[in-house]
């Protein structure tokens, strides 16, 4: 089973649903906006992808956090915030069996899903 993890109208969410398409890989969409995010399935994230990866720093949802809470960023604060904020995580999240990929790179899926 394929899950794809992130946001409708993210550009790299975007190009690996082109790419999963192209190479005809079957994939669920997991929506972080309408499908949510649990704590169960963030612990999940975590053990298969350490956490700092996990957090994108470059959104816009982090650029708009205090910054009180950009420097003081452990575990319990990242965990915290991402369940706050799902759109914190980096995207997209490809589960593919029991691998975890972040972000989107052309060669990373080759390698996995080929």
């Amino acid at each position: 089973m394929t899950i794809l993890y992130g946001i409708k109208n993210c550009d790299s969410v975007k190009k690996a649903k082109k790419w999963l398409e192209q190479e005809n890989i079957p994939y669920q969409f997991h929506d972080f906006r309408s499908d949510g995010l649990s704590p169960v399935l963030l612990q999940e994230f975590i053990i298969s992808a350490d956490l700092p990866s996990l957090l994108n720093k470059r959104s816009t949802t982090f650029r708009n956090l205090t910054d009180d809470i950009k420097n003081n960023l452990t575990d319990e604060v990242m965990v915290e915030i991402i369940l706050a904020q799902p759109t914190l995580i980096k995207r997209p999240l490809l589960k593919h069996n029991q691998v975890f990929l972040v972000g989107f790179k052309d060669s990373q899926y080759q390698e996995t899903l080929l």
